[in-house]
């Protein structure tokens, strides 16, 4: 990942779009850190992330304007593999939430919102589909510059034309 600068605008993994307030060097335990100050816009919270561990932990810059239709053509194309054994399917999901990139998040969101589709979610399947959407969502508004309902729109239409007359295929 390139060095990242004062004002750059980045996506924290589950957390969604930040930017980068301050970038210090400090002192823990006689050790110096370049520690990069990235407040989260969803929440306005704070996050200090050593830069040595900002790779590991996944932070990045955000797509770019064309890799928007790379996107938009995953969710409205092609059908998902959806494992009907919750714990595997969940441990997958979160795993893939915490990656952090936004092709991880679109399969997700698709097979979660394809399981509805075939069976009431859990409360957790639910919020995590949502937040999902909400990450996919935020981040293309943001590279796009439109507004966050209208990616929305388009995300849940596309979702629902994919999905209109296929048959699920559940492994079991």
């Amino acid at each position: 990942m390139n060095a990242l600068k004062i004002g750059d605008k980045v996506i924290y993994p589950n957390q969604g779009l930040g930017i980068i307030e301050n970038i210090q060097d400090e002192n823990y335990f006689g050790q110096d850190f370049q520690i990069y100050h990235v407040r989260i816009l969803a929440n306005d919270t704070l996050v200090l992330v050593p830069f040595s561990n900002a790779e590991e932990i996944g932070i990045r810059k955000p797509i770019s304007e064309e890799s928007i239709q790379d996107i938009f053509d995953f969710i409205r194309n092609g059908g998902v593999d959806v494992t009907m054994n919750w714990k595997g399917r969940y441990k997958e999901h979160i795993d893939l939430m915490k990656s952090g990139t936004i092709q991880d998040m679109a399969l997700v969101l698709k097979s979660l919102y394809y399981l509805q589709l075939i069976k009431p979610l859990s409360f957790r399947e639910k919020k995590m589909m949502e937040k999902a959407k909400e990450l996919i969502v935020t981040e293309i508004s943001e590279v796009s510059c439109s507004p966050f309902e209208d990616i929305e729109v388009q995300v849940l239409e596309m979702l629902s034309n994919c999905f209109e007359d296929r048959l699920p295929h559940v492994d079991s």
